[in-house]
């Protein structure tokens, strides 16, 4: 599917899943090396940036992030950028609500011919095109930023058992962004140098702008490591506490139990002579006594501070 914006002498074509027909086209107007065309149709693996005579060829990688459960795995959507000096082409293979979002607000600006917003080539579009999906990477850390409050929330609520599912969750989440965006540094570094001789040096400002935006990104994704880090420390010291202590509370009624069994066996002997056995009252002198070790067993686990 191919969609077409143009805003004064700007053009900016739009590619879902292209078809060969489409991208031999955009080949013979733009005059694109065929094998820059034939990337086009494929996805591929590794972001990548390329200076041609006439335009650059940028491939980068972002994250999606599954609010449901029932929409499955994360995965990474690619987009393909080809920047010349008066158009623009993106091609992606899956839908991208941030580009889509910002497609429609460029459309508006095409329509109502907004001269605030003057555009002197291809390069600046690019520069607020990859901003606004920074941002959208931005809130997505937020979310999970989120979601690591209602985590905390509920591992002080004794929910710790639960959370060890949730954490995890997250954990990939934030490994499938910081792998997805592990490359566009080294990307967005070479961008510079190859924007700057592109476009001049009047636009380098831009370039980093978009880097620095990406290192933001990076930063808060490490930030938000580190705190999911020092959750799951906490939810496990409180596991652990709280098996230490069901560990502990069952030692204490082994050790309770263990004289009292002793005593019932001894004087469940069937021996001719058992002390105490054929007595008046002889069970409840038993019984008495049991309670009677119990309370001292009780007692020294007390002095011992072992409850």
């Amino acid at each position: 599917m191919l969609k077409k914006y143009t805003f004064e002498n700007i053009t900016w074509i739009d590619l879902e899943n292209p078809t060969q027909e489409e991208a031999r086209n955009l080949a013979t107007e733009y005059k694109l090396h065929p094998l820059v065309a034939d990337e086009l149709l494929l996805p591929t693996f590794k972001p990548k940036v390329d200076l041609h005579k006439n335009f650059i060829y940028l491939i980068l990688h972002f994250p999606t992030l599954k609010h449901e459960e029932s929409d499955g795995e994360n995965y990474n959507k690619e987009i393909d950028f080809i920047i010349g000096k008066d158009f623009i082409i993106t091609t992606r293979y899956d839908s991208i609500l941030s580009l889509e979002n910002f497609s429609k607000v460029f459309e508006v600006s095409t329509i109502l011919g907004d001269k605030e917003k003057k555009i002197e080539h291809a390069g600046y579009l690019f520069y607020h095109i990859t901003r606004k999906l920074y941002e959208s990477l931005i809130d997505e850390l937020d979310y999970i930023e989120e979601l690591q409050e209602i985590i905390e929330k509920n591992i002080f609520d004794n929910k710790e058992k639960i959370m060890v599912k949730e954490i995890s969750k997250v954990g990939h989440n934030l490994l499938d962004f910081k792998q997805a965006t592990g490359h566009h540094r080294e990307v967005l570094d070479s961008l510079e140098i190859a924007g700057e001789n592109f476009f001049g040096k009047d636009f380098s400002y831009y370039l980093r702008s978009i880097n620095d935006k990406y290192r933001n990104v990076s930063h808060i994704i490490k930030t938000n490591q580190e705190n999911l880090k020092e959750l799951r420390e906490t939810n496990d010291s409180l596991l652990t506490t709280k098996q230490n202590e069901t560990m502990k509370v069952f030692t204490i009624l082994a050790f309770v139990t263990f004289p009292l069994s002793l005593l019932a066996s001894i004087f469940g002997m069937n021996t001719e002579k058992t002390p105490i056995v054929g007595m008046e009252n002889d069970f409840w002198i038993i019984m008495i006594g049991m309670i009677i070790a119990t309370g001292i067993m009780f007692s020294f686990f007390k002095y011992k501070k072992w409850f």
